[in-house]
């Protein structure tokens, strides 16, 4: 999927673990372990990608791609110390290891150093979309801790929710790709457009398989966005659909449920058309995603662009 930009890559890790390091050791250690736990590297990914349409010096487009993985990585320790969660991608969290005193710290150097590393690199423009898209996340995180274990939710909430959260920073790396190079503002516009399509699929596709996947598959339990409260689409639909709605309003409305609680509710949502009826929405935003990329990204670029969006429609993890 990502083999035109391997090399970009297999060189950003590298750079990870070299400005990770700092005097002070448990720095050093907390953010190591966060390195090496890996990831999809999505973000950083695509932005490489928005990048291989113009020639340009891996000296002047690293930074970022640096700076939007370090920001992603913050994001995921603070996350996981509000969710007291005690794995991620199969492994054990910072905060399950080192205490939440020391990950929120970690979570906030992680932000200061990926700042530092673009401050004089970035022009205005690139600086502005990262702290945009660094405001929209804190909001789409607030939106969802306050609708936690409210079963009274729209589709469209639903949709503004996980834009903040998840689809907006795609988007913005794609857009920050695009400026990196000097693209037209109508090529970085429709990068900026793929992205968000891109980042919409890929969270729906998160939230169904929370529901429909495996532990060792997510590296995480299963049904956890119900256990913590979080109305995803698939309940949404059911909550909708199902006529055993009532049942699944109550459990969706309990608070520190039991896990045969839970069990019985992802089988009240399986048990409706609301996987299918999710992976649908996912399939539309990403026909989007296909239709908006640039006409001048040709040849094996544009092939990667559409193994992405097929890879969004088919993971399993």
């Amino acid at each position: 999927m990502f083999e035109i930009v391997k090399s970009d890559l297999l060189l950003l890790e590298t750079e990870l673990l070299s400005v990770i390091h700092s005097p002070e050791k448990l720095i050093t250690d907390i953010s190591k372990h966060l390195v090496e736990a890996g990831g999809k590297r999505l973000r950083p990914a695509l932005y490489f990608m928005c990048t291989k349409n113009q020639v340009s010096t891996m000296e002047k487009i690293m930074p970022m791609a640096i700076a939007i993985e370090l920001i992603h990585m913050a994001t995921l320790v603070h996350d996981d110390v509000i969710d007291n969660a005690t794995t991620r991608r199969g492994k054990s969290t910072a905060n399950s290891c080192w205490g939440n005193h020391s990950s929120v710290l970690i979570g906030d150097y992680l932000f200061a150093k990926a700042f530092s590393l673009v401050a004089n690199k970035a022009s205005n423009e690139m600086l502005k979309v990262l702290t945009d898209v660094i405001c929209s996340m804190c909001e789409g995180e607030i939106n969802q801790n306050r609708s936690t274990f409210i079963a009274d939710q729209t589709e469209n909430d639903y949709l503004k929710r996980i834009e903040q959260k998840t689809a907006d920073f795609i988007a913005a790396s794609c857009e920050l790709g695009g400026l990196a190079v000097g693209l037209s503002s109508e090529e970085t516009k429709a990068l900026r457009e793929y992205g968000y399509s891109l980042g919409m699929a890929f969270q729906i596709t998160d939230d169904i398989l929370d529901i429909t996947a495996s532990s060792e598959q997510i590296g995480k339990p299963v049904g956890n966005d119900l256990r913590q409260g979080i109305v995803t689409l698939p309940v949404i639909f059911a909550l909708e659909h199902s006529a055993d709605r009532d049942e699944l309003r109550e459990i969706v409305q309990t608070k520190n449920m039991s896990e045969e609680k839970i069990k019985r509710g992802l089988s009240i949502i399986q048990d409706t058309e609301a996987i299918e009826y999710s992976y649908k929405r996912v399939s539309d935003y990403l026909d989007h995603a296909r239709s908006v990329i640039p006409a001048s990204i040709t040849g094996e670029h544009r092939e990667a662009f559409h193994a992405v969006a097929d890879f969004v429609g088919l993971r399993s993890y």
